[in-house]
Order: C-alpha cells, then structure tokens, then sequence
C-alpha cells in the first residue's frame, strides 16, 4: 500500500498555491479554459508557478483547446502535465508530447474500462461527474460504484469532494489519486487554507493499492 496522491486544482492565486503545498498536495492545477469561473491566463499561470518550492507537480487543465491556443500556453508556462477535459481524442492528447491525463465524465451505462482503453498513453485516467454541457468543476459526486475494479490506468478520483467524504471515497474507489477544486474553496477560484488542511488530513490518513 502507498499514499494516495492529491491535486488541487482551479488554483488562482499564488497564496493558495503555496498553501496546498504547505498542506502537502502532490499537484496544483491551473484551469485554462475561459468558460470557467477559475481561468487563469498564461500570465498568472506563470507567476504562481515561479512561486513554487521544487517537486511539485504542476498541471494545465484544457477542454477542447485549439493546437494554436495550447501550443502558446506551453511555449509560455512551464507545465509538467496536461490534463484533457473536453472530447479530445487518443492522436489529440498524444500531440504535444507531454506527459498527459484524460478525464472521463462518469454516469450510468458507461464502459469505463474500455474508455480507459482508448488512452493507452495516458498517465492516468481522472474520473468526474457527468453534468450536461458542463465539462467539470460542477462540485456534484457520482455513484462510485460504477467503477470497476482492475482499471488499465491510474485512477484519480474527482467531482464532489470535501474533506468530509474523502476519505470514504477513496476507500471505495481505491484511486491512486484525488482532486479536489470546489471542495476546498471559500468561493469559485478563491481557496480555503483551513478546507485545504482538513482535506489534505483526510487524505493522508488513507493507504491507496500499489
């Protein structure tokens, strides 16, 4: 058994990106997708990242961004992995050469382990809720027994966490990872450090399968 590891995401702010790391969050996230209420530009992206201690994984959320438009973020922030959020396909994220996830909406009737399937160069596979013509950060939880057991990829579990399911989250899911955007917020895109503490305390009180 290992620690299960965690991301912070929607992250805006430089001093809630440094207190998810104080609280020993694995990765913070940045949304770059101007829809959403926790966008942030090349700019802040950027200058919260100069900000980090060393050995913090850094990600860059895209939903259906253009070649163009993700190959200038790239060129201008130093992102270790990129996470896909829209309808992007295997050829897609493989595009840019860069360590990737693919997040997976989750409702009934889905075959996530044949979705996991078509991403065999993903990194891991983030699982969040189907909400219609919302692409994620909803804040709603899915039935987490819709996912199987003995998954092809890495599991990080999203959509609905707080500090106060966590932890029967992940003994349910068995994720190698969580992420948490909404749960830890005292309002869109502005963090909580006392959220972000008592998540981060129900999650290293967990063990994830190795």
């Amino acid at each position: 058994m290992s620690a299960v590891r965690s991301k912070i995401c929607g992250i805006t702010r430089i001093e809630d990106a440094l207190a998810a790391v104080e609280a020993g969050a694995d990765a913070i996230g940045f949304v770059f997708y101007a829809k959403s209420p926790r966008a942030v530009t090349f700019q802040q992206a950027r200058t919260i990242i100069a900000a980090l201690p060393p050995f913090v994984t850094t990600v860059g959320l895209f939903v259906n961004a253009s070649r163009c438009e993700l190959g200038e973020i790239l060129d201008a922030v130093p992102l270790d992995l990129l996470q896909f959020h829209g309808d992007e396909t295997r050829e897609q994220c493989e595009g840019y050469h860069r360590p990737y996830i693919k997040a997976l909406r989750v409702k009934a009737g889905d075959d996530i382990a044949a979705a996991c399937k078509a991403y065999p160069s993903a990194s891991g596979i983030l699982l969040d809720t189907y909400v219609e013509g919302v692409p994620g950060g909803t804040g709603a939880m899915f039935d987490w027994s819709l996912v199987p057991r003995g998954l092809s990829k890495p599991i990080i579990l999203a959509g609905g966490l707080t500090a106060d399911n966590v932890a029967e989250a992940i003994a349910r899911v068995k994720p190698y990872a969580v992420d948490v955007s909404g749960g830890v917020e005292q309002a869109k895109g502005i963090k909580d450090r006392t959220k972000i503490e008592a998540f981060m305390r129900a999650v290293r009180g967990c063990r994830a399968p190795m």
